[in-house]
């Protein structure tokens, strides 16, 4: 790697700026206001295809050649600042190379990767961001490119409106098996175009089986990478904005995203999941059945391992020292900061400081008191085949986010730290009357248009990015199909009545909540809250007397669409430019939301009971800034947030559901919430219409 740097740093000293490099050059230096949204979305397109190979596009090669980083500082808007630091590395050879795995819980790996997202950070210009990109892409790691460029697009000015392509089109090593990995090198090898099916991890034999399509769905997996880029735990304000309700907001997602694999469980007749603790064993094992690009097979959990201390990250009693910190904390009803003041939990905030600390992001008021618990347990958790380092494998599947979910493992982590979460609300006063009424304003009815049915569909994905090109092999259509769950369209139908002499604005909370466990007993309100799924959340004005409010389930602030393709993207991108159209991908913008098709959970082929929860508040009390009924913040705001903004709802995550429910009487006699109870059906042979 030493002589390829030395080499590529002579060559691009040679060529800056010699014969025929003036009008690169003026290119580097002029700012670009007439770069168009479909020239954004090309570049994109091309610096991140083949992401492991030699940048294929002649214009990007050209800039991976003659650009210096520091040449011109002005371009930045620190003064080059974050680019000379991180050449000095590269220049002494202090980075990591090509091809070697990369894992973001990596200290060396994470912070070389946030050296290069500064620099794009700082570029004032599509010009320099791309320029720089096309240079760095050339000279870093593919891995830790990747994640800046991704990350760098996300929360960057310069990307608004460009579409990132699916992570599972560009590096599909971490989300296809290995089975279909060798076989599409062998279709590649024999010239033979092929379409793979792909299974799920495991077998029959093991129960874990039947929700693996939950924890595998690659659609889900990009909403859980997604978050952790739009909300990462090392981000400092000093990049641009403060995250918003972040620590709540790690809360949240994660909640749901346990409540969903609970109401999956139940679907499939299993028990809801058990939480994991440091003291006891990890029942079930995990076989990824994946491998690397570059580092080896994922390493296997067998069944019944008792934690061990893990080499250089950190010991079991450390991990129950830091529960222990973080559960005296509740108890106390406050958390003691790295000054030593006391900051105060007993309240709606509180949940966002636990959140913080929790994680640990650099939000954390005390990181080195309270430790790091979720970001030091997955990497506990993935090192369990091998936590001494006997065997020399590389990180586990849970030291990754595009990969965490598919081990169960996962779920029973997030579990053991929602229970923590759920601690603290119990700790918190019960709602009154006053703080669940929406004084004049009650919900007359609630129905369902359309039919609560999911079925399995296939999915096909272009793993061409998984095999080596070469100019001697041409290339062929290789892809793979994978089974996954979908659900036909519905639309809510809400009956409000607003006793109210003027309009007033509403918002609407939706939630569906299983009504038994798996044994068929029915749930207690106080046990059942905690499974309920957040379907919706928006914003209606109600004029005096009956209004009928109509939502379709495409329009859920929890879900977004399917990003388009790779090879979509591409012909988009290059139409519009070839014929001056404007380009406007805004509806597949943010990646963070689970997929439309993924709202319903799996229910059962006679039907699975559900209750459908909906309370209507006071919009005026509950919004953050003015803003219009038919404001949907993005989207998928409910979960994900407004990138750079404030979260639009003043109400605690999950409200009014948060927060301990002695009595069904608190919430069934409130006039603004309402449930009835639905079945969602499971279609065995779904044909498509």
């Amino acid at each position: 790697m030493k002589v390829l740097v030395l080499c590529t740093l002579v060559a691009a000293a040679a060529a800056w700026p010699s014969f025929g490099q003036e009008n690169l050059l003026e290119s580097f230096q002029n700012d670009d206001p007439g770069v168009s949204q479909a020239k954004k979305q090309q570049d994109v397109n091309h610096l991140v295809d083949r992401i492991y190979e030699r940048i294929r596009y002649p214009d990007l090669q050209d800039i991976a050649n003659a650009f210096n980083p520091e040449a011109d500082t002005s371009m930045y808007s620190d003064d080059g600042q974050a680019v000379h630091h991180l050449m000095n590395d590269m220049n002494d050879h202090m980075l990591l190379e090509r091809h070697h795995l990369f894992s973001l819980f990596n200290s060396r790996h994470r912070r070389e990767a946030l050296m290069l997202f500064d620099v794009f950070m700082h570029c004032k210009t599509w010009t320099c961001f791309v320029n720089n990109a096309a240079y760095f892409r050339e000279h870093m790691n593919e891995g830790e490119f990747l994640y800046a460029f991704y990350t760098a697009v996300v929360h960057s000015d310069l990307g608004t409106g460009v579409v990132l392509p699916p992570l599972y089109e560009i590096t599909p090593h971490m989300f296809t098996n290995s089975e279909i990995i060798h076989k599409a090198y062998t279709a590649k090898m024999t010239q033979t175009p092929g379409r793979f099916q792909m299974k799920f991890t495991g077998t029959k034999k093991n129960k874990e089986q039947r929700v693996a399509y939950f924890g595998e769905d690659i659609g889900m997996n990009i909403h859980h990478v997604t978050w952790h880029m739009d909300f990462p735990f090392w981000w400092e304000d000093s990049y641009g904005y403060h995250l918003d309700r972040k620590g709540e907001l790690f809360f949240w997602v994660h909640h749901q995203l346990t409540a969903r694999f609970d109401a999956e469980r139940l679907s499939n007749w299993l028990d809801v999941v058990d939480e994991l603790h440091w003291e006891r064993i990890i029942r079930e094992g995990f076989a990824p059945h994946t491998s690397y690009k570059y580092g080896g097979e994922f390493p296997a959990r067998p069944d019944n391992v008792h934690f061990e201390d893990v080499d250089g990250v950190a010991r079991v009693r450390d991990m129950i020292i830091s529960e222990s910190r973080i559960r005296d904390a509740i108890a106390h009803g406050y958390v003691t900061d790295k000054d030593g003041n006391n900051i105060d939990i007993l309240n709606d905030h509180g949940i966002d400081v636990l959140g913080d600390i929790i994680e640990s992001s650099m939000y954390s008021p005390n990181a080195q008191y309270y430790g790091a618990l979720h970001n030091t347990a997955h990497i506990m958790l993935g090192r369990q085949g091998d936590p001494h380092g006997k065997f020399n494998m590389p990180p586990g599947v849970m030291e990754h986010f595009e990969t965490a979910t598919r081990d169960p493992s996962f779920f029973r982590l997030h579990k053991y730290m929602d229970n923590i979460f759920k601690e603290h609300k119990n700790s918190l006063p019960i709602y009154t009357r006053e703080d669940l009424e929406f004084t004049g304003v009650a919900v007359d009815d609630i129905a369902i248009e359309g039919e609560l049915k999911t079925y399995f569909e296939q999915f096909e994905f272009s793993i061409a990015n998984a095999v080596d090109k070469s100019d001697a092999v041409e290339e062929v259509a290789i892809s793979t199909l994978i089974p996954r769950l979908n659900h036909h369209e519905f639309t809510y139908k809400i009956d409000v009545n607003n006793n109210n002499d003027e309009d007033v604005l509403a918002t609407m909370r939706i939630y569906l909540c299983p009504k038994n466990d798996a044994n068929g007993i029915e749930f207690t309100w106080d046990e059942g809250r905690w499974y309920c799924i957040e379907m919706d959340k928006f914003w209606k004005k109600l004029a005096p007397g009956k209004t009928n409010v109509m939502r379709k389930s495409s329009d859920s602030s929890v879900t977004t669409p399917d990003s388009p393709s790779l090879h979509t993207l591409m012909e988009k991108a290059d139409e519009a430019l070839i014929s001056g159209d404007e380009l406007d991908l805004h509806q597949f913008e943010r990646s963070c939301g689970l997929p439309h098709r993924m709202l319903l959970p799996k229910g059962q082929t006679n039907g699975m009971e559900f209750l459908l929860l909906v309370a209507v508040t006071n919009g005026e009390e509950d919004k953050v800034i003015e803003h219009s009924e038919d404001n949907e913040h993005g989207g998928t705001h409910s979960q994900c947030g407004i990138r750079g903004e404030k979260y639009p709802d003043k109400k605690p995550m999950g409200y009014p559901l948060d927060r301990h429910i002695p009595d069904k009487r608190l919430i069934l006699d409130i006039p603004n919430i309402k449930t009835t109870t639905v079945k969602v059906f499971h279609e065995l042979h779904h044909e498509d219409h």
